[in-house]
């Protein structure tokens, strides 16, 4: 059997996903290393990966020829983003990218990442296609006085839910208007919030929705989640998938309110609490294994429910040259 290796970008403290990525190749006995891929020699992924790489930061001109660089040194098949600003430039070198090497970019076409990644076009999208996203209001309107209070404000592409603010007043508002760069400025939703975890093949083929509801979260990510079969929720994100038509691992965010399921955002990418979803039975880590090795996968909802996931901090300790010490 052919080795498959695993590149995972700015692997920074996505220990669960390295450990995800090593536990299926061990199960289907596939040869895999899974390497960890980051700026900082600091980053806790590197020290549970098969293999560490230091990259340049994303903004250094010579950071996607860095990649190339790696798949070739280290014969990677599968490259992984994990966050919100490498998207778009992976989507728009992906065919460079995929020309120098062996490996395939995980990543959704360009048009897909410009939808996801501004929370604008996300808007626009949503309500062209007559899936329920709160009104977001325009600056004319602002102007004149004409919103319903509490609202919601965010930057068009934020992430981690930093500068996210609930308004109550106009006083608030222009508050928050001189501190939010490009933001949007939406009603504010009130219900159960749900993260749901989305696997789609190389061609957009839905193969997994896992729906799980955020008991508590820390700074923007879950922290405590629990897997439940909505059926409601699978079958609106089905339709909002096949009418995006992203790649790979997908994260949306909604939450059920009084006026039915109302879209929060959706994130081209592994979320941070995707693990919780893998652990399920929904295994994107092996997904992702089986279709490079050429296996044709059909939609299944074969994973438990009612699994509720609790998550904390851990620690390592390095040496003075910067080893792990066990």
């Amino acid at each position: 059997m052919k080795e498959i290796n695993i590149l995972i970008l700015s692997a920074g403290r996505r220990v669960e996903l390295v450990q995800c990525f090593q536990k299926a190749a061990k199960n289907l006995n596939i040869e895999s290393n899974v390497v960890a891929g980051d700026c900082s020699d600091t980053a806790p992924a590197l020290y549970f990966a098969d293999k560490a790489y230091k990259l340049p930061l994303i903004s250094d001109p010579y950071y996607i020829d860095s990649i190339v660089q790696a798949c070739i040194e280290e014969n990677i098949a599968l490259i992984v983003p994990t966050i919100d600003t490498d998207l778009l430039l992976l989507a728009e070198q992906k065919s460079y990218i995929e020309e120098k090497t062996n490996a395939k970019v995980l990543i959704s076409d360009i048009e897909v990442v410009k939808i996801c990644r501004d929370k604008i076009n996300t808007q626009r999208f949503l309500e062209k296609n007559n899936l329920k996203i709160p009104k977001m209001y325009s600056i004319e309107e602002i102007s004149n006085g004409d919103v319903s209070f509490p609202l919601f404000i965010k930057p068009k592409s934020g992430s981690s839910s930093i500068n996210t603010f609930k308004v109550n007043d106009m006083n608030e508002l222009n508050t928050y208007m001189s501190i939010v760069e490009d933001p949007v400025i939406q009603n504010f939703m009130s219900g159960k919030e749900y993260t749901v975890d989305v696997f789609l093949d190389f061609e957009s083929n839905i193969i997994t929705i896992v729906p799980r509801l955020r008991i508590a979260t820390r700074s923007g990510e879950i922290s405590k989640g629990k897997i439940i079969k909505d059926q409601e929720i699978i079958d609106d994100v089905t339709k909002f998938m096949k009418l995006l038509k992203p790649i790979g691992h997908i994260t949306v965010q909604l939450m059920k309110t009084d006026k039915g399921i109302e879209y929060i955002e959706v994130n081209p990418r592994f979320g941070g609490g995707a693990p919780m979803s893998i652990q399920s039975g929904a295994d994107s880590c092996e997904n992702l294994y089986r279709l490079l090795l050429g296996n044709k996968l059909e939609y299944n909802e074969n994973y438990k429910e009612n699994l509720t996931f609790i998550r904390f901090d851990n620690s390592i300790c390095l040496d003075e040259h910067m080893e792990l010490v066990k």
